[in-house]
């Protein structure tokens, strides 16, 4: 576990806490279909807004860490 905190505190730091899709796909160096692709399957969690996904920066970082 402070392992994950010590990732979480250092990894993506130049991002909000809560990011959209285009932040995604840069910080993942994957394509927008790609990034709703994940996003529709909840493989990385996101919450809706009107038309906007919002995606919470630790979704990404735990799916990063579950990935491994």
């Amino acid at each position: 576990m402070g392992e994950y905190k010590m990732k979480e505190q250092t990894i993506f730091s130049e991002y909000p806490d809560v990011v959209c899709v285009d932040d995604l796909t840069k910080m993942l160096h994957i394509g927008r279909n790609k990034a709703y692709e994940l996003i529709k399957s909840n493989t990385i969690q996101s919450i809706k807004i009107g038309k906007k996904h919002i995606i919470p920066k630790f979704r990404v970082i735990e799916f990063l860490t579950r990935s491994n």
